[in-house]
């Protein structure tokens, strides 16, 4: 066995059963008071004093009912590598770092849908990649492909382990070698361009090691979905990604200059690095949201800007969601949004609250206090009504501050009120800390998750509450004790239309196969979603979580031509994935 090189145990590094980092995560401490455990975000190693309360209150849940899950991986479980000893003697010859161990295998296994992290913790699946590989370079790509081609082998490309959509987990019927490849250690930018502010990428590379390489130079993507810690380039391309900033910087489709992909016919990629062509149907759009079934993206040459010389975060309190979404429509009509505007619901506003840390000072529990009164009492908001709207302002000083300006004389309009930076920055924050919570809730017999769609302006608020209605619904004819949480987010705004994230959750003490019922509610949940007229996804993709409604999504012919593609690049369907078709 050719051993990885230490980087690649990412189990070293990330939890095997649960998201994120090994030394982050929430837990209850001896006084029953929530905390969070780590250095590596702002809320580490500070009291959530209220957030015990809001999760009895909200699921009705106690720290007297907890559920245990396994500690440690016991590798006995582990379905056994079948991997032919031909195949291994060709992939020796090449020199690519490959294993055969059963953690890399599990942990190149899954995503992070709640089912596959709850069969983690409490069982195993049953088929997992036989063999993981890791390729430095395309080259080593290259030849990893034509091996598998050469054995009839199945690839399944790994980036980030991000997906929330099924589509990392391997088909049960799958009886080839299945094949892992992690593309972490294509992780390079291989140069950039200053004159045409753009930078020939690897693909393994995470977002936020992207970011942190360019700002070196003075330069960055601006591409930051919720997940840019741990996902990679090459995910973003193969999900059509988006980011909370896309506004300024686009959505990944507009970002990409230039894509380079290995597949079982051979190397796909245009001839030029040029802004625009009209040479036919785009083939980067074959690419961009192909989600591993054609070939691996190695290389990607993106759009790079100057690092914003100023940033300012803001927040604006509703006096209800109508408003709020009323006030997006507006800064969107105008072309005004800043880089990032999110409005969240009142029941999205409660869960934030109660993530408040606890504060030291007199004079700012004080302040908070005052904010309060002068907002509930003074100007009559209804702290069950309201909702938020977060901002982030980037660019030159100058700009900015005029650009703030529009933004919330629009606002005022709509009766919204400004509640500072702090709350602000506090929201964008979060982001990248409430993954962590779905491990806490699953310790305690809550599970959860989060689901999102793209829909036109005029149909935004009766998604949201049909949504919201159907699963309190659902929740009630599956037999589910109590009472849901059921929530939303607008996150993205288009000239057409609006991104909508939600989340929810429940408490599944005396339900005897909760995923089941869970999976009957999301399936629901996405039926109202397109019956109201909201995509499949907006940016989440396809898999193998949502391929039942692609024909309905994209018409049978557009199915047909999507199939004709991978029937073409992939015939012995080396890249087996079986997502989206």
């Amino acid at each position: 066995m050719l051993l990885p090189p230490l980087k690649c145990k990412r189990q070293e590094l990330l939890k095997w059963n649960g998201w994120g980092y090994n030394d982050s995560k929430f837990i209850f401490n001896k006084k029953g008071q929530a905390e969070f455990t780590g250095k590596r975000y702002r809320l580490g190693g500070m009291v959530l004093p209220t957030f015990k309360e809001w999760m009895e209150k909200t699921f009705g849940a106690s720290l007297d009912h907890k559920t245990t899950s396994r500690a440690t991986l016991n590798v006995n479980d582990v379905p056994p590598s079948i991997v032919k000893e031909e195949f291994l003697q060709d992939l020796r010859a090449t020199k690519i770092s490959y294993s055969q161990d059963a953690e890399d295998r599990v942990f190149r296994a899954h995503g992070h849908c709640l089912h596959e992290i709850f069969i983690l913790r409490e069982g195993m699946f049953k088929r997992v990649p036989d063999i993981v590989v890791w390729p430095v370079c395309h080259e080593d790509v290259v030849k990893i492909v034509e091996l598998a081609c050469k054995h009839n082998l199945c690839i399944i490309p790994f980036g980030g382990g991000t997906s929330v959509s099924s589509a990392l987990e391997c088909p049960e019927e799958e009886k080839r070698t299945i094949v892992s490849l992690d593309t972490s250690q294509m992780n390079r930018i291989l140069w950039i361009d200053e004159k045409n502010l753009t930078a020939c990428v690897e693909a393994g590379i995470v977002g936020q090691d992207l970011e942190n390489q360019l700002a070196e130079s003075g330069f960055c993507t601006g591409h930051e979905p919720d997940s840019m810690e741990f996902s990679s380039l090459g995910g973003w391309v193969a999900t059509r990604a988006s980011g909370m900033k896309k506004t300024i910087y686009g959505n990944i489709e507009d970002m990409v200059i230039h894509i380079k992909m290995v597949t079982p016919r051979g190397i796909v990629e245009k001839n030029c690095q040029v802004p625009r062509m009209s040479t036919g149907p785009d083939i980067h759009h074959f690419i961009m949201g192909s989600e591993g079934t054609l070939g691996v993206v190695t290389e990607v040459t993106i759009k790079i800007r100057p690092v914003p010389e100023y940033q300012k975060y803001g927040s604006v309190v509703f006096p209800n969601f109508e408003q709020g979404v009323a006030c997006l429509r507006e800064v969107a009509k105008q072309r005004c949004a800043p880089a990032s505007i999110r409005l969240v619901d009142n029941a999205q506003f409660q869960f934030g609250h109660a993530l408040k840390p606890q504060v030291a000072s007199i004079f700012t529990s004080f302040l908070d206090g005052l904010k309060k009164f002068y907002i509930t009492k003074f100007k009559g908001f209804d702290p069950n009504i309201l909702c938020v709207a977060t901002l982030l302002f980037e660019g030159d000083r100058e700009k900015v501050l005029q650009h703030e300006k529009q933004v919330y004389d629009i606002a005022t309009k709509f009766g919204g009120l400004a509640a500072g930076e702090d709350n602000g920055q506090r929201g964008y924050m979060l982001t990248f800390v409430i993954a962590y919570l779905r491990d806490l809730g699953l310790d305690y017999y809550v599970i959860g998750e989060s689901f999102e769609t793209s829909v036109p302006w005029d149909r935004v608020l009766d998604l949201c509450r049909n949504v919201k209605e159907r699963i309190v619904r659902e929740c009630k004819e599956k037999g589910v004790q109590f009472a849901p949480l059921s929530t939303c987010r607008v996150t993205q705004t288009y000239d057409a239309g609006a991104c909508v994230y939600f989340y929810f959750a429940f408490n599944y003490r005396g339900i005897s196969d909760p995923i089941h019922v869970y999976e009957q509610i999301e399936r629901a949940a996405r039926e109202e979603i397109l019956a109201n007229g909201g995509s499949l996804s907006h940016h989440h993709g396809v898999g193998k979580l949502r391929k039942r409604w692609m024909k309905e999504s994209i018409s049978d012919v557009g199915l047909g031509m999507l199939r004709s593609v991978k029937e073409y690049v992939d015939p012995n369907n080396i890249f087996g994935n079986k997502n989206l078709l």
